[in-house]
């Protein structure tokens, strides 16, 4: 068997595919995403509450979430970074990638409209309500090493840690595990691809909801971004509510946002049917 080698022609001819797709995706009409959900706005009726959590600083919880149903995160604290990964219920080997929900949607802000890709170009997550639009897909969550090298203390609590229990509560591993989407983490990439920490962009009281496209296991760890300054002191519990949302219509903000977008929620029917 010869193994395959990739020749420049081809490797160009891929690099000329992907610089067509991505001048078609900005080129195409998109619509204009709304400003922030106001802190008061988007009240939960507690009849439409079927759980509510509470995390506390350092932890972590998990649950499985029903196709329609909502997830919201209250950061009643103002902690600086909520992280959250979820897998395909249905086929674990399914789960959320960040580098795809950037790629797919060439861009790294994810705020109210935009959706969270799983790798195989499915939509899992669409942000339906969000108070701050300060979210890191780039940096991902803290590790015991990112601790050590702030804090000099690897013995914190870390998302990484926290996410390999919650893992193993389903039977999954450290390889089921890839990485994470942390909310309330208003992180700046800078013209040379630093990255920086943007202050007073998240408050107590900001929160975020998130509609499950397809039924997923899902896991919350309450640890502070690696990037966050004051940390960990300035950690407090946060709290994961899980709700009754109305039904998504086909006009629907995060389904009609882009053509990409649109494109997964096809991938979603196709499986569905499947």
């Amino acid at each position: 068997m010869t193994a395959h080698v990739e020749t420049a022609a081809s490797i160009n001819a891929n690099r000329k595919r992907y610089e067509d797709l991505k001048a078609a995706g900005n080129s195409a009409p998109r619509k204009v995403l709304p400003g922030p959900t106001p802190r008061d706005g988007a009240p939960l009726q507690e009849a439409n509450i079927a759980h509510r959590e509470i995390i506390p600083a350092g932890w972590y919880w998990t649950t499985k979430i029903a196709r329609g149903q909502g997830l919201r995160l209250l950061n009643t604290s103002g902690t600086p970074g909520v992280s959250l990964f979820c897998w395909n219920a249905a086929d674990t080997s399914e789960r959320y990638n960040s580098a795809d929900t950037i790629k797919i949607q060439w861009t790294a802000e994810m705020r109210k409209g935009r959706v969270l890709f799983s790798d195989m170009g499915r939509v899992l997550f669409s942000i339906v309500e969000d108070t701050c639009c300060a979210h890191d897909t780039v940096a991902g969550g803290s590790t015991p090493a990112s601790n050590f090298a702030r804090y000099g203390d690897a013995a914190l609590r870390s998302t990484g840690e926290n996410f390999v229990l919650a893992a193993g509560k389903h039977g999954l591993t450290r390889r089921d595990l890839a990485p994470v989407i942390t909310f309330f983490a208003p992180v700046s990439v800078g013209a040379e691809g630093q990255l920086g920490w943007r202050e007073g962009a998240v408050k107590a009281g900001d929160f975020v909801d998130l509609r499950a496209e397809l039924d997923l296991i899902v896991a919350v760890s309450n640890c502070p971004h690696p990037l966050a300054p004051d940390a960990p002191t300035a950690s407090g519990a946060m709290e994961a509510i899980v709700h009754r949302l109305p039904a998504a219509g086909d006009d629907d903000l995060c389904r009609t946002a882009s053509a990409e977008a649109a494109r997964g929620f096809d991938n979603n029917a196709l499986f569905l049917r499947a």
